[in-house]
């Protein structure tokens, strides 16, 4: 019996593979343009849904986004994803105050309130611990009577500390109805010379309360990811199968749910994936995918796919588990899936540059996430350490031990009993410390409109019809960094060690 040619055997044939490209094996073509980066249109889609300012998400891990970063980034135009390294409870409660942060109208639960029979001294130290410099009198019906602030209780006023509150208040108040819109609250704080105005029903009961620094701060943030209702957007990472967090997420105003699995083509996750789509309002993003095939799998009923298998900074599923896409090719062949169906796609991982970021969005996606990027940042959690007299902040992979032992394990689709140990898929490390936010993402966006000015692309969308990509050898790459010189100022978008 002949034996088969080994050059065309079964084996030999997984050896005849594709080629994978990722950022660096890549540049965008110049082309001709017109477009000023500044006048670049960066606002993007999330999910079916869900519409950005800017197309940038801050990953769910728990040493990058809780509430204070998710805040900031709805501030900026982006979405924060909260990590579910916490308990259900905890998660709505971190979206509640998410949605709370620019409300116009503070709900009653969240207003300060005293009451006329209360001491000067007892509403002073109410309003001294709830870090407010005045507060609405109301009887115990919650009718508004007065208000009080610091300047009723001052001493030159003759207002004793054992004086009630009904001699020190100011009882002829101006309130405002539950329509009442910001440009009317504005106009009666400017009117009056005031700096709050309590919101009332018809019976004169409170119902809320508008303050001058709300809606001054509202405007300072124009370009925030708002809801229909003016709220800032929040996204919430939820387990492949945690229907209840999802739930909860959902009823606490979530306004995207993120799948969060290192690897959503698991038929058990798309079936969990799927029935959680339905028992919520909120759109839902399924990932991380790779592939042309996992696309396909989901894209029916997913309203975004989030695109990484293994390309954080952190990750080490492809050195562990062998597998993984160069992220490049990752996002291209889902991108051609879900582009067909009118699909978002995320780009997750990877993304050292504000450079990948826009290759991120012409190989395809319409967003991109990022983690390290942001989690050296004042509103990361974690304190800031020194090493060697320079300033960091922890940063670990979701697939790192820590992180699985505080409840991340399913993400890998893996649990380990109290007397064994976890594979990890990650590790644990500093970043370093980079300071607001704000100014992390305006470099970052800010290079994207660059690209998006040498490829003469106006809009995302047009970025991903109109670029081109070119191959770039080893020498190539080494000719796009800084070379043959000393690095004396560094620059804020540019680090040789990233």
């Amino acid at each position: 019996m002949a034996r088969d040619d080994p050059a065309t055997g079964p084996f030999s044939e997984k050896l005849r593979v594709p080629e994978a490209l990722t950022f660096d094996d890549v540049l965008l073509r110049p082309k001709e343009s017109r477009v000023e980066p500044d006048e670049a249109d960066v606002s993007t889609r999330v999910s079916r849904n869900v519409e950005l300012n800017v197309p940038v998400l801050s990953a769910a891990m728990d040493t990058v986004t809780e509430s204070d970063l998710a805040i900031a980034m709805a501030r900026e135009g982006g979405i924060g994803v909260l990590h579910r390294n916490m308990t259900v409870e905890e998660t709505a409660e971190e979206v509640e105050r998410i949605k709370r942060a620019h409300e116009l109208v503070i709900r009653r639960e969240d207003v300060v309130t005293v009451t006329p029979g209360m001491t000067v001294r007892e509403a002073d130290a109410t309003m001294e611990r709830e870090g407010v410099s005045g507060a609405p009198v109301v009887d115990e019906d919650d009718v508004v009577l007065g208000i009080i602030s610091g300047t009723d209780i001052r001493p030159y006023l003759e207002v004793g500390d054992e004086d009630a509150v009904r001699e020190a208040m100011t009882d002829e108040v101006i309130t405002a109805g539950e329509d009442v819109t910001a440009r009317e609250a504005l106009e009666l704080m400017y009117d009056h010379k005031i700096e709050r105005v309590p919101v009332v029903d018809a019976e004169d009961r409170l119902v809320g309360l508008v303050t001058m620094q709300g809606i001054l701060q509202r405007r300072e943030h124009e370009q925030a990811a708002r809801d229909e209702d003016g709220r800032l957007l929040a996204g919430v990472a939820v387990g492949p199968f945690e229907e209840e967090r999802a739930v909860a997420a959902d009823e606490a105003g979530a306004d995207v749910l993120f799948i969060d699995c290192a690897h959503a083509h698991n038929l058990n996750v798309l079936e969990s994936a799927e029935a959680i789509k339905g028992t919520v309002d909120a759109d839902v993003v399924v990932g991380n995918v790779g592939t042309r095939e996992a696309a396909e799998a989901a894209v029916d009923f997913a309203d975004g796919l989030k695109v990484g298998i293994g390309p954080g900074s952190i990750c080490t599923t492809r050195v562990v588990s062998g597998a993984g896409m160069p992220q490049i090719t990752a996002v291209s062949e889902v991108a051609d899936v879900a582009s067909a169906a009118d699909v978002p796609v995320i780009a997750d991982g990877g993304i050292r540059y504000s450079g990948d970021a826009i290759k991120a969005i012409a190989a395809g996606a319409d967003a991109v996430m990022l983690g390290s990027y942001f989690a050296g940042t004042d509103e990361a959690p974690g304190r800031v350490i020194t090493m060697n007299g320079k300033k960091y902040k922890q940063y670990r992979g979701m697939g790192s031990v820590g992180a699985m032992q505080s409840g991340g394990g399913d993400r890998y689709l893996k649990d380990a009993d109290e007397d064994e140990d976890f594979v990890p898929e990650g590790v644990e490390a500093a970043t370093p410390y980079k300071g607001s936010l704000a100014s992390e993402l305006y470099q970052l966006v800010g290079g994207m409109r660059s690209g998006m000015g040498y490829v003469g692309a106006e809009t995302i969308p047009e970025v991903k019809s109109r670029a081109e990509f070119v191959r770039v050898s080893a020498a190539g790459q080494t000719e796009g960094h800084p070379h043959d010189v000393m690095i004396t100022d560094e620059a804020p978008n540019y680090s040789p060690d990233e």
